[in-house]
């Protein structure tokens, strides 16, 4: 089941990310997220609890841009559709709300986020001098 997060869920997500990518994250994901862009982010849920999460956002700066901060999977539901899911339900709620553009970055040894968002239709953009993350966008 994927629904919509909210701030009660902040502790659940920063709980596993360290541990589903095995190197410490979860600073990355501060409460205000899910207060302030809870109407983008995502939670998915099963028998086991959380099963996956995707905290996005709609950018101020670019009206036609939405940004995915953070998303993930339960290892042993990777490869399963779920990644798909999220994001295809994050593309529908963006568009609804006139976005066309949908950005995200990652770091270049997260070789499964690489080629996931090669997969899900992406731009891949990798690191030019300088510049520390794997750019992605993709026309919705």
């Amino acid at each position: 089941m994927i629904r919509t997060a909210g701030p009660g869920d902040h502790a659940s997500v920063v709980g596993v990310i360290d541990g589903w990518w095995g190197r410490p994250l979860h600073a990355l994901v501060q409460p205000l997220f899910l207060e302030h862009f809870a109407d983008t982010s995502l939670i998915a849920e099963d028998e086991r609890g959380l099963a996956g999460f995707l905290i996005g956002f709609l950018s101020q700066t670019h009206p036609d841009e939405a940004y995915i901060h953070f998303a993930g999977v339960r290892p042993d539901l990777r490869g399963t559709g779920l990644g798909r899911d999220l994001y295809t339900e994050f593309f529908r709620r963006v568009r609804g709300r006139g976005r066309t553009v949908v950005t995200c970055i990652t770091a270049p040894v997260n070789t499964g986020s690489i080629a996931f968002h090669a997969a899900m239709g992406f731009a891949v953009a990798m690191p030019v001098t300088g510049e520390t993350h794997v750019r992605f966008r993709r026309e919705l």
